[in-house]
């Protein structure tokens, strides 16, 4: 599953496949918010993965008027996203037995579904953009 996060509006746009995900997996969803987020400016805040970073990703997003922002690796906390899927893995996959794909898979999109009904207070505290800066002490 991919996803992106508003961090103003608070809007969860996600593109889910049973297969892995891939560099046109990652052009799917950025179609999805070109549709959506029409005539305004997009700015996706990407990790290193290796099919973030590929030609085709970039030349799609260059061409579309799409700024990609790769955070510095190793730092998840700083991509909204992250936090956000670790709530989820939180809230339904941890300590909970799936039968089956099926069951796994209808508990990740219950959840995701409701992130902002059932769980606002805790997503409104955890989705953020104050982070913590550390001063130099030198």
């Amino acid at each position: 599953m991919l996803g992106a996060f508003n961090a103003i509006s608070h809007e969860l746009f996600t593109f889910t496949n049973e297969t892995y995900i891939n560099a046109n997996s990652v052009i799917a969803l950025m179609r999805e918010l070109l549709v959506h987020y029409a005539g305004s400016a997009i700015i996706l805040v990407m990790d290193n993965a290796r099919y973030q970073r590929c030609k085709l990703v970039m030349e799609f997003a260059k061409d579309n008027g799409i700024e990609l922002l790769f955070l510095p690796p190793y730092s998840p906390n700083l991509n909204l996203i992250e936090r956000l899927w670790r709530f989820v893995k939180k809230k339904c996959l941890y300590n909970k037995y799936h039968s089956d794909f099926s069951s796994f898979k209808s508990s990740i999109n219950d959840c995701i579904s409701n992130v902002d009904k059932k769980h606002k207070d805790e997503i409104d505290s955890l989705m953020t953009l104050k982070f913590q800066t550390l001063k130099n002490t030198n």
